[in-house]
């Protein structure tokens, strides 16, 4: 019994830290093969896919003065967008593992600029991972846990809000980093879903 449960804790120390490894490879730099089915969750999970290719190039070899490029005082900068997008793929993964969005708990983490881009794209690849398979959309609400309590909201919600929301703020940091001086590298197809390199 005791080695038993050994192994497990083991092996669940090695999963967690598999979940917050930014060395894991980088997912989408090309979007994925697309599933044979359309069923709800393969079409939820290619909307991820979409989203995590046009964050990879949109965040790929961003420079310290483009994280800081802010075009008007009134506006966030791309370092601050990209907060936010990383705010919200985890809003969007957390729907789908079915978890609370708990905002009783101020976070506590210290990344760089790479440890976010890394965990946003893997957030929204665990993210399509889970989804592809699901049947039951109602099932994957947005909950919120606060001081006044907890609020859910359908599913809906997190396509026009976090997911919609992700997308706008992709193609806002398209806009600023080129008015930076940095577009995006040449070849990015969106239709396509991948890098020509010619």
């Amino acid at each position: 019994m005791k080695y038993t449960i050994a192994v497990l804790s083991i092996l669940l120390c090695t999963y967690v830290a598999a979940q917050n490894d930014t060395t894991m490879e980088i997912p989408y730099n090309k979007i994925p093969d697309y599933p044979e089915t359309y069923t709800s969750g393969t079409i939820v999970s290619r909307m991820i896919d979409g989203l995590g290719f046009r964050y990879y190039w949109a965040t790929e070899d961003l420079r310290e003065q483009d994280l800081n490029y802010q075009p008007s005082e009134d506006t966030r900068t791309i370092g601050a967008i990209v907060d936010h997008l990383y705010g919200l793929s985890k809003l969007i993964y957390n729907s789908a593992k079915k978890e609370v969005n708990d905002r009783t708990k101020p976070s506590q983490e210290i990344l760089t600029f790479e440890e976010k881009r890394i965990r946003t794209l893997q957030n929204f690849k665990m993210a399509s991972e889970v989804f592809i398979s699901v049947v039951d959309l109602d099932e994957h609400n947005v909950i919120f846990k606060s001081q006044n309590g907890t609020t859910t909201f359908p599913f809906w919600n997190l396509i026009n809000g976090p997911i919609e929301d992700a997308v706008w703020h992709a193609g806002q940091i398209v806009i600023l980093r080129r008015a930076a001086g940095n577009p995006i590298p040449k070849g990015v197809n969106v239709f396509l879903g991948q890098r020509r390199e010619n």
